[in-house]
């Protein structure tokens, strides 16, 4: 039995290791590419305002959203969300936020549901996933939130 335990205790004393780091890796990961595709798209947006406008009221149909006022608050979304997750503060609203961002824009172009755009339609399925991924367990040690809140359980 002595020899059945070392043998289990040598082959798995790196787990906390693997957790923890590569957990944290694969969140940083999972946040940069994440948020760079947001981000984007953000940038397209308010780099020619005119077309971006003229998207929501023609293209776009963002349900109970004037269409400026949705034009505003999906360029907002996708450039404020994403910085959050890069520094990795307030992430999992950042994730979350980002995760309704990406919700709005599938059902506000019946284009992707209609199959034109495959490829688009699974893009934001596999970012939806993947934000609910850091929704779910957070943004790992490579973030301001883990800092922070290592910080304030020194302090407590």
């Amino acid at each position: 039995m002595e020899k059945i335990l070392r043998l289990h205790h040598g082959l798995t004393r790196f787990d906390t290791l693997i957790t923890d780091w590569g957990g944290s890796l694969l969140s940083l990961g999972i946040r940069l590419y994440v948020g760079w595709q947001f981000f984007k798209a953000g940038w397209i947006k308010i780099s020619d305002w005119d077309a971006t406008l003229a998207l929501f009221h023609d293209e776009y149909h963002v349900p109970v959203l004037p269409p400026d006022l949705a034009a505003v608050m999906g360029a907002s979304g996708e450039l404020f969300f994403p910085l959050l997750l890069l520094i990795g503060i307030v992430s999992r609203p950042a994730a979350f936020g980002l995760f309704f961002v990406n919700v709005m824009a599938v059902i506000s172009y019946p284009q992707l549901f209609e199959f034109e755009c495959p490829a688009a339609v699974q893009d934001h399925f596999y970012w939806g996933a993947l934000l609910l991924v850091l929704i779910a367990f957070g943004p790992g040690r490579f973030a301001l939130d883990y800092w922070l809140t290592a910080k304030a359980k020194q302090h407590a």
